[in-house]
């Protein structure tokens, strides 16, 4: 897993040093293999033609001897004075000669180099038995002793008839000491001769994956490069490998189609940006449209020319119209700009007399200020609070089953150097599911309306380091309080 965290490059160069110490490796475990192989082949040659020789002298032996050529006689045959004996043999071809007889036991032995053991007077039974049941006739054994291998074979002896007298038996050892020195001698050639081809493979496998990887790189770093809101280069490069010139082309086709989706999606966000703010602008019209109507109406059927408090009551309405004519037209110059709506004010304001104003504007004579206080003076736009008042009272309202005597309580007062303004109505309250979405844009659980009023009313407060949080009992009713600093800093 770790290989897997290493660059390309690294990888590469570790590759093929790893397989040039791999062969070298294969190579000098193939030539001690084919050493070995070639001296157990020169030893079993070796001896087959010693035993060869051998035999050749035993049948002039048998062919000149004087004695009756049977197995009694055979100790006799090869101890004869004036001929070859078997000590002769044994010194000339340089090996211990045993002979036994058709059973496996000792008949002579010869004094060469060759301790004697015990075991040497009789053959073992399963050697006879595989002499016997030999194609050949013929049985090889190889065992070791005192950490010296020796090979041994036993062939029968045969009168000139091919009648089978005794058992030859030839100890062979195998000397491999010049065959360790020339292969020792070999492998320290092949090790200095591999040890500089691992310098050049190591020196090779560093140019060569610094070469492969080179084009890598570039396209590497130049996606690391590629961002959605910026336009990206094409990759651009010289001589390389058909797989690289594949995978830039594959980029660089990637690259027309992001500038493609990137110019179509710049487009949709512009046209969803402009709906959005359509709608807005006619929600925002509609809330100053409500009062700017119950106002007309209530003044048509209060109006009374001889009332004496007529020309302050005509002020008063008078005041109320400008006041919702003045939100329309802010709110019309922040469309015509494209910037927010309305531009955000900082001015010094009584915020209990401004609640108030926004209240007058709702007849329901259910809506409760009960605040005896004189003022609470703090930095905000005149605007924008009176929008915030009238949209949380317009959406208790909303929330107020025609079933249920409805009830709004609107509360100004300071708290730890804030102004809290809360509304507190009695109407269906908010569910669970629905809590977590009241403030999102475009959620409503009205028939009418587009959901837009809330995350207005959070986004105007937000705006003055503010912040709106509510709690709701389902079916009991819910309570909005918004906080803002007295001290607006832009």
């Amino acid at each position: 897993m770790k290989l897997l965290k290493l660059s390309l490059r690294t990888r590469i160069f570790i590759s093929m040093t790893f397989l040039v110490l791999i062969a070298s490796i294969l190579i000098a475990a193939v030539t001690i293999y084919q050493y070995r192989e070639e001296a157990q082949d020169y030893h079993r040659e070796r001896l087959e033609r010693k035993e060869s020789a051998i035999r050749e002298n035993i049948d002039l032996v048998l062919r000149n001897t004087t004695f009756q050529v049977i197995t009694e006689k055979v100790p006799f045959i090869f101890n004869e004075r004036n001929r070859i004996n078997i000590y002769e043999l044994s010194a000339i071809h340089k090996l211990p000669i045993d002979i036994y007889n058709l059973e496996g036991e000792l008949l002579i032995k010869s004094k060469g180099t060759f301790a004697n053991d015990t075991a040497d007077f009789q053959i073992d039974t399963n050697v006879l038995n595989e002499l016997r049941t030999n194609f050949d006739r013929r049985h090889l054994v190889k065992f070791q002793k005192d950490d010296i291998e020796y090979q041994s074979s036993y062939t029968y002896i045969n009168d000139s008839n091919s009648k089978s007298i005794a058992i030859l038996k030839l100890t062979y050892v195998q000397d491999d000491d010049l065959i360790t020195r020339e292969l020792r001698e070999f492998l320290q050639r092949l090790g200095e001769i591999y040890v500089l081809m691992l310098l050049i493979a190591i020196a090779l496998a560093y140019f060569l994956s610094k070469y492969i990887t080179r084009s890598l790189k570039t396209i590497s770093e130049t996606i690391d490069q590629t961002r959605l809101d910026k336009r990206n280069k094409r990759i651009e490069i010289g001589d390389a490998s058909e797989e690289i010139y594949s995978l830039v082309n594959a980029y660089n086709s990637m690259i027309d189609e992001l500038e493609e989706s990137a110019a179509m999606l710049a487009k949709s966000e512009r046209e969803a940006a402009w709906r959005e703010m359509a709608k807005q602008v006619a929600h925002e019209i509609k809330n100053p449209l409500t009062p700017m109507r119950l106002t007309v109406q209530s003044f048509h059927r209060k109006f009374d020319p001889n009332d004496p408090n007529v020309n302050q009551k005509v002020q008063e309405y008078s005041d109320t119209l400008i006041q919702q004519i003045d939100t329309m037209s802010s709110i019309a110059s922040a469309f015509s700009n494209f910037a927010q709506m309305p531009a955000q004010k900082s001015e010094t304001l009584d915020v209990v007399k401004i609640v108030r104003l926004a209240l007058d504007i709702f007849n329901e004579d259910y809506i409760i200020f009960p605040v005896v206080r004189d003022e609470v003076i703090a930095k905000f736009d005149r605007t924008q609070l009176i929008r915030v008042v009238t949209n949380l009272v317009k959406n208790g309202i909303q929330a107020i089953p025609e079933d249920r005597v409805p009830k709004i309580l609107v509360d100004v007062f300071s708290e730890n150097g804030e102004v809290v303004i809360t509304v507190a109505d009695n109407g269906v309250g908010i569910d669970e599911e629905n809590k977590k979405k009241v403030f999102e844009p475009k959620f409503t659980t009205k028939t009418s309306g587009m959901g837009l009023g809330l995350g207005m009313v959070k986004n105007i407060v937000e705006t003055y380091q503010g912040s709106i949080t509510f709690t709701s009992k389902e079916g009991k009713g819910t309570v909005f309080k918004v906080k803002f600093p007295k001290e607006y800093t832009p």
